[in-house]
């Protein structure tokens, strides 16, 4: 992996620099082996452990390619504590001068030379955390952070603004019915195992998420977890055997069967399934009416989901009932199949935090095969603010000044308790603007201009939410927090 981002970056380097006089090219393999010095020095004291392995790699991978370096020579117990390693993961927290350069190039010629760097950097990375069976949080935390620094490079190169695409549960049933064209046809289906996707590009599609920031860090932290165990297994290395089921928590609206999907296609490119479909149930599709004909049912869920994931929506309505309720049913079916195709399916069961930590007190073999819990907050006034901004300009409709400071207002005024809309609520503003606005628009008496066909002013927008949206115990204008399940640890 050193070789690679020397040999790569270096060619970068070399193009970017190749219209600009008085440069010493001479200089640039130095240059590069140093930049690859200075991440994996850095990665190496991210935990503070400085391992055998760690350092033994290290001189492997520089002792022959720096002259005046006494790597050569060195062992782990010199190079433990010493300057060339203590003290560097501080550069991880500074933006790189080479990455600038390659970005100053690609806005100059509209390249995409940086890309290199950020691709073979979190190459570099990824294999410092694998040298170790079980890689520290930290160093999965370093990876993080080093992605979204060089992401946010790349945005910037680009001119696009961080996080602006709404989730799923924000856009209208039209925008989400991908196959319907303008004219009405119907466009052939896709292939049903479309080419896996590479994982910074789907780790880059959860960044653009509006808002989220735990749920996308608890996110990269699996990802990562999962390359890193990757890579010891193309290695020969021992690996961590590990449940990848995981507990959504939160309101409706937040966005999880839209981080769902992207986990199923991130859980495919590492391996973890082969297909990566994501089969989307609840109560309705996993509990039948008569003695006997759950169990069947459940399972035909998880056989759509082989290869993929099940991800059951308000999970905990299946523990509520009496112990004759056929949820409990589904519930032992569940448990049995996410042993016996723990290989094959990956469950996410989603629902309000309270209700999950009951279901997963319904049945003493559930909690133990939920590793992780990732609890999805309510979205501030200000996101679903830009979740409205979002869904306009893929409308084609864009809010006036006083428009934004009136829905601000109403969002700020809208109690948040369990069941608060969150996206949805934003989609339901967005549409009830646009239906007053064509009623507005049609009175003008005129033909209408292209602005006032696009743009929304104060009166379009409702004067409150819509109470559905607000949810029930709304007196405390907040969310009830997460409850005693929140306490799970990282990934494994």
């Amino acid at each position: 992996m050193v070789s690679a981002f020397v040999d790569d970056v270096g060619a970068a380097l070399d193009q970017a620099t190749e219209t600009i006089d008085g440069i010493d090219r001479a200089t640039f393999d130095n240059d590069v082996t140093v930049e690859a010095l200075n991440l994996t020095t850095a990665m190496i004291d991210a935990d503070d452990r400085h391992t055998d392995e760690e350092l033994n790699a290290l001189i492997d991978a520089f002792g022959a390619r720096l002259t005046d370096s006494q790597l050569l020579l060195a062992t782990p117990e010199t190079l433990r504590g010493s300057s060339i390693v203590a003290g560097h993961r501080k550069w991880l927290e500074s933006d790189s001068e080479l990455f600038g350069l390659l970005l100053d190039a690609d806005r100059r010629n509209g390249t995409h030379l940086a890309d290199r760097y950020y691709e073979r950097a979190l190459d570099v990375a990824h294999v410092v955390a694998s040298l170790d069976v079980i890689p520290a949080r930290a160093e999965l935390e370093a990876i993080s952070a080093l992605r979204t620094r060089l992401l946010d490079g790349l945005r910037s190169r680009e001119g696009r603004p961080a996080h602006t695409t709404p989730p799923d549960s924000a856009l209208s049933r039209t925008e989400q019915e991908n196959g319907e064209q303008e004219n009405g046809e119907q466009e052939p289906a896709p292939p049903p195992d479309p080419p896996k996707r590479p994982l910074e590009e789907l780790l880059a599609e959860l960044d653009d998420l509006v808002g989220l920031t735990e749920v996308k860090t608890r996110v990269r932290l699996v990802a990562d977890f999962l390359r890193v165990q990757q890579l010891r297994a193309d290695r020969d290395l021992p690996t961590v055997d590990t449940s990848h089921h995981l507990v959504f928590t939160g309101n409706p609206g937040t966005g999880k069967t839209t981080v769902a999907r992207l986990l199923a296609q991130i859980y495919r490119t590492l391996g973890v399934v082969q297909r990566g479909q994501l089969v989307e149930t609840d109560r309705s599709g996993l509990v039948a009416g008569y003695v006997g004909q759950t169990a069947p049912l459940v399972t035909e869920r998880f056989d759509e989901a082989d290869e993929g994931m099940l991800f059951i929506d308000e999970a905990y309505t299946l523990a509520r009932g009496g112990e004759n309720d056929f949820g409990r049913e589904a519930i032992d079916q569940i448990v049995k199949l996410m042993e016996d195709r723990r290989d094959r399916v990956v469950l996410v069961v989603a629902g309000y935090t309270t209700e999950m930590d009951q279901l997963l007190s319904a049945n003493p073999g559930l909690r133990s095969r939920f590793p992780t819990v990732i609890h999805f907050p309510d979205y501030s006034t200000e996101e679903l603010v830009a979740i409205v901004d979002s869904i306009g300009e893929r409308q084609q409709y864009r809010l006036t000044g006083d428009a934004r400071t009136k829905l601000t207002t109403v969002l700020d005024a809208t109690p948040r308790g369990q069941g608060f809309g969150n996206a949805r609520l934003a989609r339901n503003m967005f549409e009830a603007a646009i239906n007053h606005h064509a009623g507005r628009v049609m009175a003008l008496g005129h033909p209408p201009t292209e602005d006032e066909l696009t743009t929304l002013v104060p009166v379009d927008l409702p004067d409150a939410a819509d109470p559905d949206d607000a949810g029930t115990d709304a007196g405390n204008g907040t969310d009830a927090g997460p409850g005693p399940i929140e306490a799970a640890g990282a990934p494994g």
